[in-house]
Formats: structure tokens, C-alpha cells, sequence
């Protein structure tokens, strides 16, 4: 056989295919064409990625790129996608109904990432980054016609997007949600909720009871949808107001319910603990990165930083992120690269609907792969609630295949404190 590249060494972990091993991948005409020890053949390339991780191109289920139109809060897609090791995004909720042929148009077309979509429920969509609770009240949700423009996007539309918090529990209870879910059943695709405050609270009302969100979402929810910001540091996700786990936790997995991480600026060490400590270990992991927790440049034009927009302190100061460094967040909180590999591969394919052809390295399907750096040292992660923890293990992007053209991982968001403590 005569290959296009074979990477040569690397260790790697397809858990679809249950590899985990010091092997060879070969690629052809932009597809996977063996997985092997010692690969016999030739190749016009061939890359020594001895000392690092070799993966299905990994799967990023919590993203925000729709540049401009949702204002400084979408990133470019190709910085947060394959320029830092990820070969897959999920735009969670910025196309609408509204807004949908323009993210088809001006972000999945020109981008080298594969981007996909969970629609929003709003009829306005990720608007300057949901800043303006009132556009998202019940009104504001048209379930008829975001059922048809799903259907009429279904290459890209993957499911819906809505949010379970208290500020909009507070204003309008959970009929928003219950409308979502209406498009969900239509689409016959999974709905994902942000949990976790998200909108301050209006005056002059008693707050909604944070640990009354997850019980009430249980009846409107269906098994494969999926709770996001588990580890939230805001009130009204898993761990409630006495400080454990809340018991409808346990009721929602057994409902055949997922967990999804959507790390971001919501994250919190102590919160991911007690979770962890009872059980709790997600299904997949979003990095949901955005214009309001990194340090890119706004577009012109946008409005200036909000009062309340979030920075992000995880590696020690540095405020950049990337799939990778969530990865690295799940290990430092003791879960073994066994259980966070699929949380980036496997199973968010099979969340996408899309096993048959994203998350592994079988042969025959397209070349996505992502290539890690390895490294081992003492990191030190702090969250935004001030938690800490020290990793001993740190995952850096160096490069990736899409469709077999490499993408080097030379993104200005990647984080720079976490590369000089490693070099």
C-alpha cells in the first residue's frame, strides 16, 4: 500500500472501536484507510507523533461562533475548531428560525471545521449572547416555524437549545421550556438545557426556588436530552442549596437523561467534586467558550464589555481555554483518560446521532484526528468561584487532521500560562 501519511507511534484511543495502544493510522484520499501496529507500506508523509495522543477528531458539543451576528460573544469558528485540535463543533443555540440561512452562509461554508447546530428555541437566537432576558420570554418562541426551519436545516440541526434558570423561572415559570421541548418532539432531536443562572433576577419579585428547576424540567424532559453546566457555581444546578448533590440527579440519569460539561466561565472545581464524589460522571464534555470569556477583540461596531461579563482564570490568570484544557480540568478532578476520551469522541457522536461516522478512526470514514500533547508537571487551574486543584497532566493541541488536511494548532486562544509551565 502506498498511504497519502501515516502517523507513526502515537498512542491511540478510539473507545468505538476499543483501541488503546502504541499503533499507527494511515490516511488516504481524506479518509482513515488502516489502524494498526507497524503499518507495512509506504507513505508519501509520514509524521512520528511518538510521546502523544492520537484520537477521533474531537468533538466540541458546546461552542459559540456565530461571529458578528451574536455580537462579541461568537468566536470564529476555525480559532476554536481546528486551529486548536478540534475537528467538530456544536454551535449551541446562536442560529434561529430567524437567523439560520446566515449562519449556514457566512459560518458553515467558509469554515475548514465541520460546525453544526442545536437551534435555539428563540426566535431571536444567541443575540449579544443572551444578554436581554425579555427577547427570550414565551412569546418570543415561534414552535411551528423553528420546527420547519429545522427540518429544512436538518443536514446541520442536531437538536434544540433552551435555558432552565431562575431568572427566567422568576419572570415567566417554565412554559419557555415547555415550548422548547414542543420543537424538540417535532425535530424529534434532543433538547439541551442550560442550568445554572444565567439572567439577573427582575425587581421587585421573589426569586424562583433554585433547587425547584431540575424536579420541574424531570416532567418535561424525555430520555437522550441533555442537562448542561452540571458543575455550575451559580444557583439551580446539580448541587443544591445545602451543599450536595440535588436528589433529582439520580432521577434524570435513570430517566436516561444526559450530562453535558459546558466547562466555560459557570465552572466550578468544588461544585464538579461533590458531583464527581456521588457518582456523577458526564457524558460529554462542551468547552463552551465565547466572546465574553476569552481575550479576543471584539468586532467593530459591537457594544463595549458588559458590566457583568464573565472573565475566565482558569490556568492560573490566563484567561484562554480550549477543548483540551477541559479535558485537562476532568483529569485534575480524577477522572482517568479512559472516561474523558469518549466524553470528546465517542459519545458525543453518538449524542449527535452521528456515530456511523464521527468520534473513531474505523477505517473508511472521514480523516478527522486529533494529535495531543501529553504532557505531566504540576499545573495549577483555578475556576471563577476561586476553587483550585493542581494537575499533574496537562493535554495541549499540536495539530489535526480534517478530512486528512492538517491544521496546526496555533490558535491565539490557546492557553499561553499552561504552555510555558509545561515547556
Amino acid at each position: 500500500m502506498v498511504y497519502d501519511l501515516i502517523l507513526r507511534g502515537g498512542r491511540v484511543v478510539d473507545p468505538a472501536q476499543g483501541l488503546d495502544g502504541l499503533l499507527d493510522v494511515a490516511v488516504s484520499d481524506g479518509r482513515i484507510a488502516a489502524v494498526g501496529r507497524d503499518l507495512p507500506g509506504e507513505a508519501r508523509t509520514i509524521t512520528d507523533v511518538r510521546g502523544k495522543l492520537v484520537l477521533p477528531g474531537m468533538i466540541d458539543t458546546h461552542a459559540h461562533v456565530y461571529r458578528f451576528v451574536s455580537g462579541r460573544f461568537g468566536l470564529e469558528a476555525d480559532m476554536v475548531g481546528v486551529h486548536s485540535g478540534v475537528t467538530t463543533l456544536v454551535d449551541q443555540g446562536g442560529p434561529s428560525v430567524l437567523t439560520f440561512p446566515g449562519f449556514r452562509e457566512y459560518v458553515v461554508k467558509p469554515s475548514a471545521t465541520r460546525v453544526l447546530a442545536f437551534i435555539s428555541a428563540y426566535m431571536v437566537g444567541g443575540l449579544e449572547g443572551h444578554y436581554y432576558p425579555e427577547l427570550y420570554r414565551p412569546d418570543c418562541i415561534a414552535v411551528d416555524d423553528t420546527i420547519r426551519a429545522g427540518r429544512e436545516n436538518a443536514d446541520l440541526v442536531r437538536g434544540v437549545k433552551g435555558h432552565a434558570e431562575i431568572g427566567g423561572f422568576t419572570r415567566w415559570g417554565d412554559e419557555a421550556m415547555r415550548q422548547a421541548a414542543k420543537i424538540s418532539r417535532g425535530l424529534d432531536l434532543p433538547l439541551y438545557i442550560h442550568f445554572g443562572q444565567l439572567w439577573a433576577l427582575p425587581e421587585g419579585k421573589e426569586s424562583y426556588d433554585p433547587d425547584s428547576v431540575l424536579p420541574d424540567m424531570l416532567e418535561i424532559l424525555r430520555p437522550g436530552d441533555i442537562l448542561a453546566h452540571p458543575f455550575t457555581r451559580h444557583p439551580g444546578g446539580f448541587v443544591d442549596r445545602n451543599g450536595r448533590l440535588h436528589p433529582a440527579v439520580r432521577e434524570a440519569l435513570a430517566r436516561g437523561l444526559k450530562v453535558d460539561v459546558g466547562h466555560g466561565s459557570h465552572f466550578s472545581f468544588a461544585m464538579a467534586r461533590l458531583a464527581l464524589d456521588a457518582g456523577v460522571v458526564p457524558d460529554t464534555l462542551g468547552a463552551d467558550m465565547h466572546g465574553y470569556n476569552t481575550k479576543v477583540p471584539k468586532p467593530r461596531g459591537t457594544p463595549e464589555i458588559h458590566p457583568d461579563t464573565e472573565e475566565m482564570h482558569l490556568f492560573a490568570g490566563n484567561q484562554n481555554f480550549s477543548l483540551a484544557s477541559a479535558m485537562t480540568s476532568m483529569l485534575a478532578l480524577g477522572l482517568s483518560l479512559e472516561q474523558v476520551v469518549p466524553m470528546v469522541t465517542s459519545n458525543c457522536a453518538a449524542m449527535l446521532g452521528m456515530a456511523d461516522t464521527l468520534g473513531t478512526l474505523r477505517p473508511g470514514v472521514e480523516a478527522d484526528v486529533s494529535v495531543l500533547d501529553d504532557l505531566t508537571g504540576r499545573f495549577p487551574l483555578e475556576a471563577n468561584d476561586g476553587s483550585k486543584v493542581v494537575a499533574e497532566r496537562l493535554f495541549r493541541p499540536a495539530f489535526c487532521l480534517r478530512a486528512g488536511r492538517r491544521f496546526d494548532a496555533d490558535a491565539a486562544i490557546l492557553p499561553r500560562t499552561a504552555m510555558a509551565a509545561a515547556a
